[in-house]
């Protein structure tokens, strides 16, 4: 069976469903905050320019995730699955901002929950690629239980540090 790699998925605070062309603004409304980026190598995010080279790839990568609040319907940010590994039984999930409003734990750790359940029906291992700088996605993904395994290239060249889960059980 082949990796979904842009599933629709609901927990009790969040939707995940792919992201579409017609998302643009919405998405672009939760990243224009340049201290989302503060710890990000790419810093001007928070710029529309620099946002739609991100959003373009998040399109060109079929599998990017809109992150939608239950409460409202608002997007409030995005996640990712790159680089399915049939042979190796790995999945990457990265490319995950939220907007401040949702920072916390509650959203990510939904998010990213939702994520994992579905990529554990595909894969043994989930990775993590986060630039060493990056204080913040270090924590959150020690927060749901991320172990550091090493360093790895990411698809931008960088030499990023890899965090990784393992399918429970």
């Amino acid at each position: 069976m082949p990796f979904d790699m842009q599933p629709d998925l609901s927990g009790e605070l969040v939707r995940l469903r792919p992201l579409r062309a017609d998302d643009f603004v919405g998405l672009y409304s939760a990243a224009a905050d340049p201290l989302i980026w503060e710890q990000h190598p790419t810093k001007d995010r928070y710029e529309r320019d620099g946002f739609r080279d991100f959003f373009r790839d998040a399109l060109a990568s079929g599998g990017a995730l809109a992150a939608i609040d239950r409460k409202d319907g608002k997007i409030i940010g995005t996640s990712r699955f790159h680089g399915y590994d049939e042979v190796g039984a790995e999945i990457e999930i990265g490319w995950t901002f939220l907007a401040r409003s949702h920072w916390g734990g509650m959203y990510n750790k939904e998010m990213k929950r939702l994520m994992l359940l579905h990529a554990f029906q595909y894969v043994n291992r989930v990775v993590f690629l986060v630039d060493e700088q990056n204080f913040r996605s270090r924590k959150a993904l020690e927060k749901i239980g991320g172990v550091r395994a090493g360093c790895r290239r990411s698809t931008d060249g960088r030499e990023r540090l890899v965090y990784q889960i393992i399918a429970p059980g």
